[in-house]
């Protein structure tokens, strides 16, 4: 197996069974998804399980894209308050999105399936997320990650493509003797 066969196994997965997913396995996810890193080590990302049925529900009535039953869902959100140094405090995007991708791979590596449904920078969705999740004013959700034990598979794949990858500058073809 190569080292980053996970990365490629990653898939965008719509179709849940109906178990439950463990709290350990949540944990997990939750870890992974914290030791991504963040502008200056500033950490703003906050995380809302939801595996309320009724909440769950209330979701996917306001998310487009958001409509497949899953087991849990978990809304990165990005907390603004407090003094915060005025570049860093940017950033929450970037952050908030590098722990995304933690949690979506280690998802992938432990068997579940997962979708990114994005909130941010729909300022509607952002709202109707916000106010089902009962966040305080200054924490802002950037997506709803929707998970649970797949029951659909996916081929493993790669989308990468030399032809989007330039040396040195713009317009200069990157080549390898693979390309």
């Amino acid at each position: 197996m190569n080292r980053l066969d996970f990365i490629f196994q990653r898939r965008s997965i719509r179709k849940f069974t109906d178990a439950a997913v463990e709290d350990e396995v949540l944990e997990q996810l939750l870890r992974a998804a914290m030791a991504a890193p963040s502008a200056m080590n500033t950490k703003p990302w906050r995380f809302i399980v939801v595996r309320d049925p009724g909440r769950l529900e209330r979701l996917r009535g306001v998310m487009p894209f958001a409509k497949m039953k899953a087991a849990a869902a978990i809304s990165v959100c990005a907390d603004l308050r407090g003094p915060r140094n005025l570049v860093t405090g940017k950033f929450w995007q970037q952050d908030c999105s590098a722990a995304t991708q933690n949690l979506l791979l280690a998802a992938t590596a432990l068997g579940l399936g997962a979708v990114w449904c994005g909130v941010a920078p729909m300022a509607s969705l952002q709202k109707a997320v916000s106010g089902i999740l009962e966040l305080p004013a200054d924490v802002v959700p950037l997506n709803l990650v929707m998970l649970g034990y797949p029951a659909e598979e996916k081929p493993a794949r790669t989308q990468y493509d030399p032809e989007l990858v330039y040396l040195d500058s713009y317009g200069t073809p990157w080549k390898t003797e693979n390309s």
